[in-house]
């Protein structure tokens, strides 16, 4: 077997035209063990983990990447909590230009929500409890919650009752985070994203960025920033290099270093820290940038996981151990490393059976008992390799196309925002598959391949009526709907 190059080229990028600016060199030049990486990659396949990327860095160059199918290097992914430490990154710079300060009260930013009566616990709130999660509230705000509210958050913000003093109890709630991005917006005019976007997005090369928006025109600075896992290993670089990027410093050195030592429940300044010396930021589902500074590395991952608990111990398995002070000399395990990780971004259908029941049911109706969804109508409608999946319900008709030889991607408008943490996704890039499980039992696979989120769709079918389940692998609320029962009507 040749020997794997000191230096690599993006290959998941070449693909498709994408580079992501980071340069490359094979993990043993680097000090890093591939057999440890391989292991990594292996013991969270065993675990039945759902990981959708992963990149390692080493001293601010990739040492290895993989992205497991329908999810590349150029698709953005939706991050989260991850968002959070980008929040910091924006108040951290507003402080260095003296925008404000940590001891600010965050009363004073919102006078026209100021309640006739301040409590004192209130009036005496300050920006560093937000970024501590010190706010005295007595349970978490999570963004699912908010997302359906069309009036301002700021104002809920200030309806939640203080059950502590300000900065004495920790309780993390993404309702802190919010209020960092309104307080921003309220000095600068700008959202959160636009003020971050030549300060920091630009700096790092970091482009094609989403950020939600809420009903007062303010990013949430808890969650809904879509970018790619290179947007979070850069974003992890950064700070394990004290905030220079290139030779130039875009965080201040003093900010960087106090955001990620540990304030309170080893959470820094939106950044989660550890005992070990490593640090983290973290999104729901197991998104994650960690950094490890002692060892100048960075591990970067997307997934659909319950929990980064449920990942943390794999990783702890393998890291900081296969970073070696050294450079290693075993081009022949780079190279297993680097066909491992190849796996991955191979397409991967369970296989089916077949079933005479296309014949007999493409093009009709199903009309749908009343539900809790509001769905009126399904109808399947099978040609060649393909079915189209129509479902109606009170925002109108829906439609996807699936493959039964290979998966379709498509962008399409589903409802589901119950399965999924409460985000209307719109638009979305979906890989739809079908299969026959048995001749009577319909399964489609919808994979939105820029969330966390994979949808399992299974029909039942049995003269002339069908049963529909849809579940999800995961989701801050229920992992699946009521059942939904049709019976076949006309074409």
């Amino acid at each position: 077997m040749n020997p794997a190059p000191a230096r690599r080229e993006n290959d998941a990028g070449l693909q498709s035209g994408f580079t992501d600016g980071l340069p490359r060199i094979s993990p043993g030049p680097a000090g890093v063990d591939a057999g440890a990486v391989r292991a990594f990659v292996q013991d969270v396949a065993a675990a039945g983990l759902d990981l959708h990327s992963f990149m390692l860095s080493r001293a601010g160059r990739v040492v290895a990447e993989t992205w497991w199918w329908p999810c590349r290097a150029e698709r953005p992914h939706l991050m989260h909590s991850l968002t959070k430490s980008f929040t910091a990154c924006g108040i951290g710079l507003a402080v260095a230009e003296g925008r404000l300060a940590c001891g600010d009260r965050v009363i004073s930013f919102f006078p026209e929500f100021r309640p006739p009566a301040v409590d004192p616990w209130l009036a005496a709130m300050t920006v560093e409890d937000l970024l501590t999660m010190r706010v005295g509230h007595a349970e978490e705000t999570s963004g699912a919650s908010w997302r359906g509210i069309a009036t301002s958050w700021v104002a809920e913000f200030f309806k939640i009752p203080l059950a502590h003093p300000p900065g004495t109890a920790f309780v993390y709630t993404s309702a802190a985070s919010y209020m960092l991005s309104a307080i921003l917006t309220k000095l600068t005019g700008e959202t959160l994203h636009d003020y971050l976007r030549p300060r920091l997005f630009e700096p790092l090369g970091i482009v094609g960025e989403q950020w939600d928006i809420g009903p007062d025109g303010i990013n949430p600075g808890g969650n809904g920033l879509t970018c790619k896992t290179a947007d979070i290993l850069k974003l992890g670089i950064l700070h394990s290099q004290g905030g220079c990027w290139n030779g130039r410093q875009i965080l201040p050195a003093d900010w960087v270093a106090a955001a990620t030592r540990p304030h309170a429940n080893d959470y820094g300044y939106h950044w989660v820290t550890s005992p070990r010396g490593d640090y983290r930021a973290v999104g729901l589902f197991a998104q994650l940038a960690m950094v490890f500074p002692a060892q100048d590395a960075v591990l970067a991952v997307t997934a659909g996981i319950d929990g980064s608990a449920r990942l943390l111990p794999i990783i702890y398995r393998h890291f900081p151990a296969a970073f070696k002070a050294a450079p290693l000399d075993n081009p022949a395990a780079d190279a297993a490393l680097v066909e491992k990780l190849a796996e991955a971004a191979r397409p991967k259908l369970p296989a089916g059976t077949s079933s005479p029941l296309p014949a007999t049911i493409s093009g009709w109706t199903y009309r749908v008992a009343p539900n809790p969804q509001d769905v009126t109508a399904l109808q399947f409608d099978f040609n060649d390799d393909r079915c189209t999946f129509r479902l109606t319900d009170a925002e109108g008709d829906h439609a996807i196309v699936m493959g039964f030889t290979a998966a379709v991607e498509s962008r399409v408008s589903l409802p589901g925002h119950d399965l999924h943490h409460g985000y209307r996704l719109k638009d979305a890039l979906v890989a739809a598959s079908v299969r026959w499980r048995d001749s009577r039992t319909l399964e489609m696979t919808w994979i939105f391949a820029e969330t966390a989120f994979r949808d399992t769709i299974t029909c039942r079918f049995d003269a002339g009526r069908v049963t529909l389940d849809r579940a999800v692998n995961v989701n801050s609320g229920a992992l699946s709907q009521p059942t939904l029962t049709g019976n076949l009507g006309t074409n």
